[in-house]
């Protein structure tokens, strides 16, 4: 077998050269499955209903509420796909008008820590990280 390349189905299939990178780098390709697991958690409305979700469940409306700037359509999908990867439970209520509750499942709640960790890492280098902007900003509108 070359280098490179995985013998386990789980992850992305085909030979990989990494020369000097990371050979734990996730794959670039669009089918590998550790991108389309990061490109689902990673993006601002799923983190945001992960985080409201926290030790707590919320209605669709409660959370629509919570998020500003999210449509009705978008929280939706989020939901949807969040209930598929398994981070989400959708309880629905038999009640009328229906009652319907979201709330983190375990797997979920080990992803609210990770997500935690990188808040709490922005908070500690915001600074940091404005002051970089500020340079590169001025750096890109100085005249040549």
């Amino acid at each position: 077998m070359e280098e490179g390349t995985s013998k386990s189905p789980s992850n992305c299939t085909g030979t990989v050269d990494y020369g000097d990178a990371d050979p734990f780098q996730w794959d670039t390709r669009e089918d590998c499955q550790v991108r389309q697991i990061l490109d689902r958690i990673a993006d601002k409305w799923s983190l945001l209903v992960i985080a409201l979700l926290e030790n707590r469940r919320l209605r669709f409306t409660e959370l629509r509420r919570e998020i500003d700037g999210i449509s009705q359509r978008m929280l939706t999908v989020t939901l949807r796909s969040l209930e598929r990867d398994g981070l989400v439970k959708r309880t629905v209520y038999p009640v009328v008008p229906p009652r319907v509750e979201y709330e983190l499942t375990p797997l979920g709640g080990t992803l609210h820590a990770t997500i935690r960790s990188l808040v709490t890492w922005t908070e500690t280098h915001q600074e940091e990280i404005a002051t970089a902007r500020e340079a590169y900003d001025a750096r890109e509108a100085a005249p040549l």
